[in-house]
């Protein structure tokens, strides 16, 4: 199954990469509740569906992250486009329980707002520059 979102705001492919680094992940998005470890580009979250080991990996305009231990071997990338940035989040799955589908949706939409609030912060930032 696949999950979309597009954040309406300005962020580069570097911003994304810089900004959005594995101890920062807790703080861009709401559906994860806290960083317990992190190192080079992997750590363990604790996020609406439990604890999972995270990895970070830079990509073309963006990041992909994925949970590799997950039984929906869940992943998600960030991508920025001319329009905005993209949220693109897949499991292994075409079919689900409704909760965990709605469970997705939240994560996706909660990492839509982080990013919004990412791009207003730098927006902000940019003008008083």
């Amino acid at each position: 199954m696949e999950f979309f979102a597009t954040v309406r705001c300005s962020l580069s492919p570097s911003l994304l990469q810089d900004h959005i680094s594995g101890p920062r992940l807790a703080e861009v998005c709401a559906s994860i509740d806290r960083v317990l470890n992190w190192s080079d580009d992997q750590g363990e979250v604790y996020c609406l569906w439990g604890q999972f080991l995270v990895r970070r990996e830079v990509i073309r305009a963006g990041l992909r992250f994925t949970l590799p231990h997950c039984p929906n071997a869940l992943a998600w990338t960030l991508t920025a486009e001319p329009d905005g940035v993209l949220i693109h989040c897949t499991i292994n799955r075409a079919t689900h329980e409704p909760d965990f589908i709605e469970s997705i949706e939240t994560f996706v939409q909660d990492w839509r707002q982080g990013l919004e609030m990412l791009g207003h912060g730098h927006a902000a930032s940019a003008t008083r520059a």
